[in-house]
């Protein structure tokens, strides 16, 4: 049976053949790279004006003359934007050579409005002498007609449209390897830890998709993210970086993503944090990633990390970061949970050993966009409510395909593998066949601490139809019979066809 598809899992942003349409108007006046600063910069400020006008439009209706009082946007995590910069504005100059200043001073103005956040950040280069600026008009026009509120304003907008144009582009650009979680995959990890209240952390931010959903989780249980969590993040990538600055500035949600995009590893921007929640989907499989300067570095309490796979230095490294009662949901590749080379063997008995793995979710192939390989969810806990006990999950036969290459997760699903987690802190039986298995730490050692969810929850059982063995069998042996047969005088006309054109077989 079809599945309805789920708006609030899916990744789709919802305009993106508008985006594709401004990308078309550039095409040949500049490179395939320059498309997603352009558009970046431009939906930045669409998305923000969209949202201001709204509030804008209440506070007008309101009659108490403070719609252009800051407060009242930021209290409500609404970006204030400032005249010039507002999209309205910005239209009027669509069609005239001045409209890429004009631009520029927009980021500029915000900039100033918001020094601590955005200072330094923005792009600023849309005056550039060799950009046409009538394609340029015309891409504002474009956006013009996009809604992005529509689009459902707890997305994270920004990091979607920038993989969009990495993925459409990769082959001009000679890029492609970055790509960003998904939202079911976020989804699913913030509805199991739950990130209520306290110190949120990503080591490896990106766009800072999974503030964004973790913010939208707060507020959907009566939560204030601006008053409950406090943000802390890193990137190594400048563009990212700033990517999430931006994401996290237009929804009003102060953050310390360190003083620049550095080496989480090299040069670690909080290494006096211990976060309450950590979310995180590091760069699988990374190699060459500075283990050797790093060797006697106090985060590896479980074991040295292998220079050739940096999966059990991130693991390591949140866990550092970890306060004593918080949790840990990171995504990562599945050669995590079997591997016996470069000491992760021997890493991960230490780390289950400790009591540290509070569950395993392994999930199907086809979920990223840019990337095919499958991936598990690790879920660490240092207080965890079951002692010595480990829940697995196979959730590689859940999902729908929404493209020929790209399957996602239904609301139902995501809540189904949260609240198995739910159930199991609490102490009550989530043993499904097929499905979820709680296991001790003797178990998994029976295993040899091969964390794969398969090993441990069995195989579903076949539904009985109900027709006797014997009659089953004679039935299908006919049928084979029967298509041997047909086999049989298909090879037979086709022979004659052939000796018809002068060819024997």
């Amino acid at each position: 049976m079809a599945q309805k598809k789920d708006n609030k899992a899916t990744g789709n942003i919802g305009f993106e053949d508008q985006l594709w349409n401004a990308a078309c108007i550039l095409w040949g006046s500049m490179n395939a790279e320059n498309y997603k600063n352009i558009t970046l910069g431009l939906v930045f400020l669409k998305y923000i004006s969209e949202r201001f006008d709204e509030r804008h439009k209440e506070l007008v209706a309101e009659g108490e003359g403070f719609e252009e009082d800051k407060d009242e946007y930021t209290s409500k995590s609404i970006f204030y934007v400032p005249q010039k910069a507002r999209w309205n504005y910005i239209l009027q100059y669509a069609s005239k050579p001045e409209i890429g200043r004009v631009i520029d001073d927009a980021m500029v103005e915000i900039e100033k409005e918001y020094p601590k956040q955005l200072q330094g950040v923005l792009p600023k280069d849309y005056a550039k002498p060799d950009w046409d600026k009538i394609k340029l008009g015309q891409v504002i026009e474009e956006f013009s007609n996009i809604m992005m509120m529509a689009a459902d304003n707890d997305r994270d907008v920004l990091g979607r449209t920038y993989e969009y144009f990495l993925t459409k582009f990769s082959t001009q650009a000679g890029k492609g390897g970055e790509f960003f979680t998904p939202p079911c995959i976020v989804r699913i990890l913030v509805n199991t830890i739950k990130p209520f209240h306290g110190k949120v952390y990503d080591p490896c931010c990106g766009s800072g998709g999974m503030f964004v959903q973790s913010a939208k989780f707060i507020n959907e249980h009566s939560g204030n993210v601006l008053h409950d969590v406090t943000i802390y993040g890193q990137d190594a990538n400048p563009e990212t970086w700033r990517l999430c600055k931006m994401n996290l500035a237009i929804r009003g949600i102060s953050s310390d993503l360190g003083s620049k995009a550095d080496d989480t590893f090299a040069h670690d921007q909080h290494p006096l944090l211990k976060a309450d929640y950590i979310l995180a989907n590091p760069p699988f499989n990374l190699s060459k990633w500075g283990a050797n300067a790093l060797a006697t570095d106090a985060r590896w309490k479980y074991g040295v990390p292998s220079d050739s796979n940096a999966n059990f230095a991130w693991i390591q490294h949140m866990l550092s970061h970890l306060s004593v009662n918080g949790r840990i949901g990171m995504v990562l590749a599945n050669g995590s949970l079997t591997s016996n080379s470069n000491n992760e063997g021997v890493i991960r008995k230490n780390i289950v050993e400790a009591d540290l793995v509070e569950g395993i979710v392994s999930l199907p192939a086809q979920l990223f966009y840019t990337v095919q390989i499958p991936v598990c969810l690790w879920f660490f806990s240092k207080s965890k409510q079951q002692s010595k006990k480990t829940l697995f999950i196979d959730a590689r036969n859940l999902g729908y395909m929404v493209t020929r290459t790209q399957k996602e997760f239904t609301e139902e699903e995501i809540l189904r593998i949260a609240n198995t987690f739910d159930d199991f802190r609490t102490g009550k039986e989530v043993d499904s066949l097929g499905f979820s298995k709680v296991c001790t730490i003797d178990e998994i050692a029976k295993q040899d601490y091969m964390l794969t969810p398969g090993r441990y929850v069995g195989t579903e059982e076949k539904e009985d139809d109900g027709e006797p063995f014997e009659e089953k069998m004679t039935r299908l042996t006919s049928e084979l019979s029967g298509l041997f047969e047909e086999s049989h005088k298909l090879e037979e006309e086709i022979k004659k066809q052939l000796g018809a054109i002068g060819y024997e077989i």
